[in-house]
């Protein structure tokens, strides 16, 4: 693991993997490539995922998973495997690691990737992706607020995040701009919000009372610094009072 991320890293979790977020300028704004995992199998069945999986020992050259070097040429592999497209591994841009919460259906620390799609057809893998498509955004995370699209927490606070960017040169810009965020979380007590570490319950202990006021669409009701999602309804809403993560 990288000395700027160690500190946030829960040891628990046991594996590492990469993820790469295609980005190309569509006629009305930034697009990403969405791939679809197979509906009747896998860990993420049906969700919506931007390519990407495990690192492995090879990826490791014989040394440790954690590194950022492994993950780059995991990120190529897998996008390579996945959708056929083979991509310059100094040309990815890191920009957030995820460390599941425990009870998240794969436990791996897991560093995202931007980058300008390249030339070449996109040839999806049968085994491994359903579909795949361009989106704005936008438009996927509105697909997801009508409970028509599968997403998962990382997949979505990233598509929130890109929103913002009106071209791949804008999206890249900014991200290389930044340092390369940590998202360590936990699930909440009910188990319907995922705290991250900057959050000021994110090492709480205590129960929620069971009378605590309903929580509104717009904002939750505790005070203090916070840093969530909450998905209790659709569609969910992204909590960030401090500027932290992406």
């Amino acid at each position: 693991m990288d000395s700027d991320l160690e500190s946030l890293t829960n040891d628990e979790v046991p594996g590492a993997a990469a993820t790469v977020v295609l980005l190309r300028d569509g006629e009305r704004g930034l697009e990403v490539l969405l791939a679809e995992r197979p509906r009747d199998r896998g860990s993420f069945a049906g969700a919506w995922v931007f390519p990407g999986g495990a690192v492995d020992d090879a990826d490791a050259l014989g040394g440790s998973i954690d590194t950022e070097d492994a993950a780059r040429r995991a990120a190529v592999r897998e996008t390579r495997e996945e959708i056929g497209l083979g991509l310059d591994r100094y040309d990815l841009v890191p920009f957030s690691h995820w460390t599941p919460p425990k009870g998240s259906p794969k436990q791996l620390r897991t560093t995202f990737f931007a980058v300008r799609v390249p030339d070449g057809e996109i040839r999806p893998a049968p085994g491994e992706v359903a579909a795949v498509e361009w989106l704005r955004p936008v438009d996927a995370l509105d697909r997801h607020a009508a409970g028509a699209m599968t997403l998962w927490p990382p997949t979505w606070v990233t598509l929130h995040g890109l929103q913002r960017a009106a071209s791949v040169d804008q999206a890249l810009a900014e991200l290389r701009s930044g340092d390369v965020k940590p998202y360590v979380g936990r699930f909440s007590e009910d188990g319907t919000a995922i705290l991250w570490q900057e959050d000021d319950e994110y090492e709480a202990d205590r129960e929620r009372e069971a009378n605590d006021p309903a929580v509104p669409d717009d904002a939750p009701d505790a005070e203090g610094n916070q840093h969530r999602l909450m998905m209790d309804r659709l569609p969910w809403v992204y909590v960030n009072t401090m500027g932290a993560g992406f």
